[in-house]
């Protein structure tokens, strides 16, 4: 079935490519620094909750653009595929404190109904004094049962997901592993929806342990899980390659997970990838894929799930060994083994980013315009995202 849609343009919204009548790309500023009672917004991500509605959160900065401060989290909804989007929306709130990394995902029970996951870190002294030793980072989750509308109060899972060696701050944080630094996601979470695992949880989320070493190397990458519900939760091992850092994963065609993972020293230039055989449990497999280059940030990866037999992943991130800059979009059709299709999206500064499946065929990307810019909302449909590569598209031709 050829996918058609058609806009009217507000003000604020326009074209940035219109190859043809079925290539379709449009684009809006959806969170805009020094607006809304915010100095800086960064650290995108977004679902589609049940009803169809999209919700893109982000943290919301008082004082600057730096990670730690006073750091809210906000979000938006949309009800019409990301056309137009609501006034934005506070959803945590430190006070003077961080609160921060938001991990979202859309929960389905086994009695149809469904429930919204909102993951995030709070924290109390910035990154370099946490490493040091003089911080914590809790884990907490609020839970949506109406397609983000309200929120529950916040679960604290800190001592289910984390290590920390801090008794001083709270008896049950007395762990010898001693883990400083924490970051879940950033970006959506998942459900696995295939196999033995079907069902669980899964969070992927980095941090760091002892004494600081020269070039990150103490990071390590590493996700938490669970099986009933939100309830309780376990942990997986870690990714054994020194300097693992900010992680998303994605289900594959077989039930398999593979984790996309930031490389924070900064040596490898290019994505860590590890594959897991019982849904982020283990991690039998970790390699550098020498195709996804990227400088020192973060990424986005989803699966798309098409009318076909045959689905595809998507993958996001700024293209570049050196600067973050050049957003771009790769399409694998083989579960990550090959990336044949690469879309560029922005060729100036570009950072952190977010993918989504919208409800009427298309794509949503959000995505920061650099460190210091605001956050936009890309949607194109696949005829846009394949363009020219007919040998991979005409794959697809049972649209």
């Amino acid at each position: 079935m050829k996918i058609m849609r058609f806009f009217i343009l507000l003000p604020f919204m326009f074209f940035l490519e219109s190859i043809s009548a079925q290539q379709l790309f449009i684009e809006q500023a959806l969170f805009t620094n020094g607006t809304e009672g915010y100095v800086c917004f960064r650290i995108p991500a977004i679902i589609k909750a049940d009803n169809g509605n999209l919700l893109a959160f982000a943290e919301g900065r008082k004082q600057n653009c730096g990670d730690f401060g006073n750091v809210d989290i906000v979000y938006k909804i949309s009800k019409d595929h990301g056309a137009s989007w609501s006034q934005l929306k506070l959803v945590v709130d430190q006070q003077e404190l961080q609160a921060g990394n938001p991990g979202p995902v859309v929960v389905e029970s086994s009695d149809g109904t469904s429930r919204i996951f909102l993951f995030y870190n709070t924290g109390i002294a910035s990154e370099h004094e946490t490493r040091e030793g003089n911080g914590l980072r809790e884990v907490m989750f609020i839970t949506s049962d109406d397609h983000g509308f309200s929120w529950s109060k916040p679960t604290n899972i800190t001592a289910q997901v984390n290590r920390p060696n801090r008794p001083d701050l709270n008896p049950n944080y007395a762990y010898k592993e001693d883990w400083r630094s924490y970051a879940v996601t950033p970006g959506h979470a998942l459900q696995l929806k295939k196999g033995k695992y079907k069902g669980r949880i899964l969070v992927p989320a980095n941090h760091s342990a002892g004494q600081p070493l020269d070039q990150f190397d103490e990071y390590r990458a590493h996700a938490f899980y669970s099986d009933d519900g939100g309830q309780s939760f376990q942990l997986s091992d870690d990714v054994n390659i020194e300097s693992s850092n900010e992680a998303i994963a994605v289900e594959l065609s077989d039930g398999r997970v593979m984790m996309n993972v930031r490389h924070q020293s900064g040596r490898e230039r290019e994505r860590l990838v590890a594959i897991s055989e019982d849904g982020g449990e283990s991690w039998v497999e970790s390699y550098f894929d020498s195709v996804l280059v990227s400088p020192v940030c973060q990424a986005s990866i989803l699966a798309y799930e098409s009318d076909c037999e045959i689905d595809f992943i998507l993958f996001s991130n700024p293209e570049s060994q050196s600067k973050r800059e050049r957003m771009t979009v790769k399409v694998s059709l083989d579960d990550g083994k090959t990336w044949p299709v690469k879309r560029l999206v922005r060729n100036g500064e570009s950072a952190y980013s977010d993918l989504v499946q919208q409800g009427d065929g298309f794509i949503g990307l959000l995505y920061e315009q650099g460190n210091n810019g605001s956050i936009h909302y890309a949607q194109f449909n696949v005829d846009w995202l394949f363009g020219a590569t007919t040998s991979s598209y005409a794959l697809l031709d049972c649209r």
